[in-house]
């Protein structure tokens, strides 16, 4: 499960809090929104693995987010309630919800249904392998390896490192701020856009002695990409 991102929408600061603590301790990441509106910027800033929805929220309610959601993308969502009503139960299913969790809930159990929902979609972030012209990034074996003209070139990252190329490398020739990549890919305690301009430094050196010197790039004044084609 190491290096998926969890999106928690819930506006009840102690529940994202606890979600928060429990999904880390198993090797995610998280990021959080107190409301659908942010919740669905995050979405598609981010690109997360997955989704832990409330309905009850502020702006717009979560069956909102969540047909939101599903009109642009497949992302893995759990619905998380105080109501336990069946039609409510059925009205996020049929909207494409994955799971439903009912308040109170044990987050341990919250953490267990999203490893199994990650598992079965499509061997979930987890097992996909994320080419890129001469890269591949294996999301569950935490490798990146170059495809260089003497043979494969396995690459020795950093935890962030790789978190910024895996991040990268899912979207191909698309641009990221330095600001998204941040709030994505580095811990607490490092959100400072120079800090991301030096990972990315070791970054394109360590590609570079694979061979894949023109693989990422940076776009001045906006941030960093991979492109597909290595010319």
């Amino acid at each position: 499960m190491d290096n998926s991102l969890v999106l928690i929408v819930e506006d009840e600061p102690e529940i994202a809090e606890i979600l928060e603590v429990y999904f880390s301790r198993e090797g995610f990441r998280t990021v959080s929104a107190a409301n659908g509106s942010v919740g669905l910027s995050h979405h598609v800033r981010l690109k997360p693995d997955l989704i832990v929805l409330d309905v009850k929220l502020p702006d717009q309610d979560g069956f909102e987010v969540l047909a939101a959601v599903r009109r642009r993308s497949n992302t893995p969502v759990i619905m998380v309630t105080a109501l336990a009503e069946d039609l409510d139960k059925l009205q996020a299913l049929r909207l494409g919800a994955d799971d439903y969790v009912v308040k109170p809930f044990n987050p341990l159990e919250v953490v267990a249904r999203a490893k199994a929902i990650l598992r079965r979609t499509i061997g979930g972030s987890l097992r996909q392998v994320r080419r890129v012209g001469m890269l591949s990034v294996d999301m569950e074996a935490h490798t990146a390896t170059v495809e260089a003209a003497e043979g494969p070139r396995m690459l020795e990252l950093t935890r962030t490192e790789f978190r910024l190329l895996a991040h990268m490398a899912a979207s191909p020739n698309r641009v990221f701020e330095r600001s998204e990549l941040v709030d994505a890919c580095l811990p607490e305690g490092e959100a400072l856009d120079r800090t991301v301009d030096s990972h990315v430094s070791n970054l394109r050196r360590k590609l570079a002695a694979a061979g894949a010197d023109r693989l990422l790039t940076g776009v001045r004044g906006v941030g960093y990409k991979l492109s597909e084609l290595h010319v």
